[in-house]
């Protein structure tokens, strides 16, 4: 392999660490980052003569904090303010340490992009920024945003973290679920922008899916807890269906119409494997139920074999466990496959005067569908054109405009 692909994959491996823990040592973002650029610069120089170090990540680390105090000294000496930053250290850790450190400097900077003072956009943004190691044009395709403006909200953020003085640290035992869960919510969001989006033409982001399941995956490794293999289970489960979702030209197929075939059935094992670590510990969290929902669907061999009596008391134990419209329609939708279409719709009735899903596209699209199903055809039409009327993605309002002209032959 070429020194440049070598120190490439070093980079998309190991970033995240390297500028988690110059963070840490720098006390500040920005200055950490270009930091952090300019010792894999100097790798790209200095190693294809010399060769990798034993330690290529304590290496980058060491480097990094040098040019990062370098940088400090220069802004001290234009600033004549030498107190506004802390004194450094400009020893690192040996490199027998920074295993621990490193580790405990990846959990550091997670819980420091999601932390709660953010707005929730601002926390899914600096994750894919400094989390992930997504470039600014990179976060601004994956949310849908302009460049300029991506970079000001990062902007924003970071400043935000620097006013409000909050500390660089996990959090203490007793805070820690409270805050494990708006990071576990924070990687759920990025996933679900990958692997549906929620805008454009495009149904999948790939890249973004991957970057979640990368981060859950870390996380588990630095910080194992029920919900978070609960939460790396369902991203596998579900992205074990990727291949099947999409037809030849980019169409939308529905789960009950896919080649199982193409479902990537080692992915499922280890979405399993992880849903089985999840089972038992106690309590069990919301993740962990909507994987086992997963669960369910991939081991069915075909769709009418899927037991849909196991999932629909597997909703209902969501629903007690973490009340949402959302779960409710989908609990009503497994009781028309449980069931009927009638019986199905008799439970959405239930459900039509919620505001969270009058303007909510999904609702009136599974709402139609039951109708379709049921045979009345007029209804579905009308709840086709509802769907269509609020539906802002292009692969999904393709199929259900193919829905409703077949009921309009």
């Amino acid at each position: 392999m070429r020194m440049e692909q070598q120190i490439g994959r070093l980079y998309r491996q190991h970033s995240a660490r390297v500028l988690a823990t110059l963070i840490r040592l720098t006390g500040d973002f920005d200055l950490a980052e270009e930091a952090m650029q300019e010792a894999f610069a100097s790798a790209v120089q200095q190693w294809p003569g010399e060769g990798v170090p034993e330690h290529p990540v304590a290496w980058l680390i060491r480097v990094g904090q040098r040019r990062g105090v370098d940088q400090i000294r220069r802004r001290q000496v234009i600033r004549r303010h030498a107190r506004e930053q802390p004194p450094l250290e400009e020893e690192p850790p040996r490199a027998g340490l920074d295993a621990v450190t490193i580790e405990d400097d990846m959990l550091r900077l997670l819980f420091t992009c999601c932390h709660p003072a953010l707005a929730m956009a601002d926390r899914v943004a600096l994750t894919l920024r400094e989390m992930c190691g997504l470039t600014t044009e990179q976060v601004a395709a994956a949310l849908l945003a302009r460049p300029a403006t991506l970079a000001q909200r990062i902007v924003r953020a970071k400043r935000r973290l620097r006013e409000l003085g909050l500390p660089y640290e996990v959090p203490e035992a007793a805070a820690l679920p409270e805050r494990l869960t708006g990071v576990l919510r924070v990687l759920y969001l990025v996933f679900n922008e990958g692997y549906s989006r929620s805008d454009g033409e495009a149904l999948l982001d790939v890249s973004l899916a991957e970057e979640a399941i990368r981060t859950a995956r870390a996380l588990v490794e630095l910080l194992p807890r029920g919900e978070a293999f609960g939460l790396l289970a369902l991203m596998l489960l579900h992205d074990a269906r990727r291949a099947a979702r999409q037809g030849a030209d980019g169409e939308l197929i529905p789960l009950e119409e896919q080649d199982r075939g193409c479902w990537d059935r080692e992915r499922i094992e280890e979405g399993r494997a992880w849903l089985a670590r999840a089972l038992e510990l106690t309590p069990t969290g919301p993740y962990t139920l909507q994987a086992s929902i997963a669960a369910v669907h991939a081991e069915a061999p075909r769709a009418e074999a899927t037991d849909w009596g196991r999932i629909v008391r597997l909703y209902a134990a969501l629903q007690r466990r973490q009340p949402s419209p959302v779960v409710a329609l989908n609990q009503a939708v497994a009781v028309a496959m449980r069931d009927t279409p009638e019986a199905g719709l008799h439970q959405l009735a239930t459900l039509g005067d919620e505001a969270a899903l009058a303007d909510y596209h999904l609702f009136h699209a599974a709402r139609a569908d039951l109708l379709r199903r049921a045979g009345r055809s007029d209804e579905a039409r009308l709840a086709y054109r509802q769907a269509l009327a609020l539906c802002g993605q292009g692969a999904e309002r393709r199929y259900l405009e193919r829905r409703l002209a077949e009921l309009e032959r």
